[in-house]
């Protein structure tokens, strides 16, 4: 801390009248002491950081703070104000300023000594000494915590007061806790328990701030908290049994708070950061209230059981798949929005439309066939980015924002180099891991302002770039060649097998992992201009097969009703339009429910559609679409019937495998413990289902 404020640095009697005259005035000391390298465009930063949200907090305390590339080092400059400036707080004006300036790519160290300044200036001891201090010298002490900050002669410096912050908030005021919160018969309650995650969008001052002032209500309230932090510094989880225990939420954030779906299910109060500084107890009030009358926030729904797994921990492997997931996940869109255009070309113009001229040379309003060219030409241009954003995303998963230009980079030299789908991985994981690489060398503070917007993008794109073009790319690309090749050789049984396994994969997790890299293989064979029959073929297999398990538990809930609850009867219902609109996770909640009998079934099912779509010799230009493409598919109504019988045999062989479940416990001989205890209390005993 010695090194981000000194005395000169102070400012004791500081004559501003405004926040921006305030601003300029603490700037200037930085400037004067090379902290600052432009003055008027670190003011114009920190006027955009106000914009967005007043930096004044309760109890006279202002924090105009940003982020800035032209801040060298982190700095800190504080200033004393006897007539107040307005920073937008509701009690009044400001008379302790501090202004925070830390560079675009200051390192965890600093910023985590920034949090923890934030932090003490939620300590009223700490808050007096500074109004009482009488030199510069001695404030900027007290600031760096090398002098006591009470008249007690208690010293508390700010990395104590950070680390004392960090541990539980238990604390008991003797308040009761609330209903559902008591402990075993004959001990103590336990206090309730609440779980925050506090952001603000610099991440440096209220983020740290807010988490301080919700321990300190926490522990006068008798409840335990504990706060996740998600700030410039990066965020630690918290842990997930930690999670799984507690009785509420609070989210005090102003950005998204970054993998919420961990906390659904319970009471949730959802605020900005600056409700959790000011009025922390209201919040806990409110998020207890929330808990005693019963209300949670739904499960999240958004991703597949496989892509929601996965704690701090893991091991490489689920890393790499999460990482490779990001990548697909976001590729994804292109290929929907790419190639539906692309297919309404061919519907519109016919399969000769690819040969039209350029829509900016060639264009009239009332020829369809120049709609045609134009849809088609639109399509080109969005499927031309697959690659790139593949490896862009999947750099981004392991080395977030700093990976995306190289990732990028490297995608688009696999496609200048022919190496494809697996140039495309190759990119994303080589970027992301240079990017780690660089950012594990230790910089001098010079430099580290420029570093995520200069430094690490020039050096990791050059690096990725030499590699794909001339190390890696080219046998990338001989190997592309050759699986192209042996695809479109494969033939009678051959075709067929692989019809079989790709209706396996994409029925293997119904969205996950597995049944994407089958779909990326297929969208990444018809992603060229003129794509051969077979990956023509691959693509009409891999979307027949997706369609089948929805179809089929829709197919199944109307069949045999009684072997499935209301809920998955409602599911059903819905199952028809996503299965027939090739969303394959719309079976999920029957797999989640029934996983041993859902999935094997399912993949039944869609092994057969992908080998019969294969064996009637089906293709399909269109990446997506499900039965409304189905004009655009080569010997549709051999495909119909290669769909429908997936979906017979897979909702057969689950009426069959649930039928076998609910008969199984009758043959047992009855006794107490064959009852259901939710039967009714007329003595009528119910089968307990397996």
């Amino acid at each position: 801390m010695s090194d981000m404020i000194t005395a000169d640095l102070v400012d004791l009697d500081l004559s501003a009248d405004t926040k921006e005259a305030a601003a300029r005035a603490l700037a200037e000391r930085m400037a004067a002491q090379g902290r600052v390298t432009d003055l008027e465009r670190f003011l114009a930063d920190v006027a955009a950081r106000e914009a967005q949200m007043p930096t004044g907090l309760d109890g006279g305390i202002g924090i105009p703070h940003c982020r800035s590339e032209h801040v060298t080092e982190p700095t800190l400059a504080f200033g004393r104000s006897a007539l107040g400036v307005d920073f937008g707080a509701a009690d009044g004006p400001a008379d302790l300023i501090f202004l925070i300036a830390a560079p675009a790519g200051a390192d965890d160290a600093h910023l985590t000594i920034l949090s923890a300044l934030a932090r003490q200036l939620m300590n009223a001891e700490f808050t007096a000494a500074l109004r009482a201090v009488g030199d510069a010298a001695g404030a900027a002490a007290l600031i760096r915590g090398e002098e006591p900050a009470a008249a007690d002669g208690h010293e508390d410096s700010v990395a104590d007061s950070a680390a004392a912050s960090a541990e539980p908030a238990t604390g008991s005021t003797g308040e009761e806790p609330a209903e559902g919160s008591g402990g075993e018969s004959g001990g103590p309650a336990r206090p309730f328990r609440i779980v925050a995650v506090t952001s603000c969008p610099t991440g440096i001052a209220h983020t740290y701030m807010a988490a301080e002032s919700l321990e300190n209500a926490g522990r006068e309230a008798g409840v335990e908290i504990a706060v996740e932090t998600q700030g410039s510094a990066g965020f630690t989880r918290l842990d997930p049994a930690v999670i799984e225990a507690a009785d509420g939420v609070i989210f005090a954030h102003d950005v998204p708070v970054r993998d919420k779906d961990r906390f659904a299910g319970k009471a949730t109060v959802d605020t900005g950061v600056k409700a959790a500084v000011n009025r922390p107890g209201e919040l806990i009030a409110e998020v207890r209230g929330k808990a005693a009358r019963g209300e949670v926030t739904a499960a999240a729904t958004g991703a597949t059981p496989v892509e929601r797994g996965g704690e701090p921990g893991e091991g490489y492997g689920t890393k790499l798949r999460k990482w490779l997931m990001s990548g697909v996940s976001y590729m994804v869109p292109f290929v929907a929005a790419g190639g539906l255009l692309i297919a309404l070309g061919f519907a519109i113009g016919g399969y000769e439309i690819n040969k039209a001229p350029s829509v900016t040379d060639h264009f009239v309003w009332t020829q369809a066939d120049s709609w045609a060219a134009l849809l088609f030409q639109i399509g080109g241009v969005a499927f031309a980015f697959l690659v790139p954003v593949l490896a862009g995303y999947i750099a981004y998963g392991m080395a977030d924002r700093p990976g995306l230009v190289p990732g990028f980079v490297g995608g688009s030299i696999a496609l200048t180099v022919n190496a494809g789908f697996l140039g495309g991985l190759a990119a994303g994981l080589i970027s992301g891991a240079v990017v780690l690489a660089i950012q594990r060398v230790r910089i001098p503070a010079a430099l580290r302002g420029i570093m995520p917007v200069v430094v690490i993008p020039l050096i990791s794109s050059a690096v990725v770039g030499f590699l794909m073009f001339v190390v890696i790319g080219k046998p990338i690309a001989s190997a592309q060649k050759a699986m192209t090749d042996w695809l479109s050789g494969l033939s009678g049984a051959n075709a067929v097998l692989l019809g079989a396994l790709l209706g396996l994969m994409m029925c293997f997790d119904l969205g996950g992992p597995v049944n994407k890299v089958a779909y990326a293989f297929a969208t990444a064979g018809i992603a060229v201009s003129d794509p051969s029959d077979s990956a023509m073929k691959i693509m009409a297999a891999v979307m027949a097969a997706g369609m089948v398990p929805p179809l089929a538990m829709a197919l199944a809930t109307a069949v045999r009703g009684r072997l499935f609850n209301a809920a998955e009867r409602e599911n059903g219902k819905a199952a028809w339009v996503l299965g027939a609109s090739f969303i394959s996770e719309g079976a999920i909640p029957f797999a989640a429910a029934d996983p041993l009998r859902v999935i094997p079934a399912s993949m039944a099912g869609g092994a057969l559609t992908g080998a019969l779509s294969m064996a009637f010799g089906a293709t399909l230009r269109a990446p997506h679409g499900g039965i409304f493409v189905v004009p655009l598919i080569g010997n549709p109504l051999l495909y119909l019937v290669a769909v429908a019988a997936g979906v017979c045999v897979t909702a057969a062989l689950v009426i069959v495998l649930k039928g076998l479940r609910k008969q199984a416990p009758a043959a047992a001989a009855p006794g107490a413990g064959d009852t259901d205890p939710s039967a009714s209390t007329t003595g009528t005993k119910q089968p307990v289902a397996a």
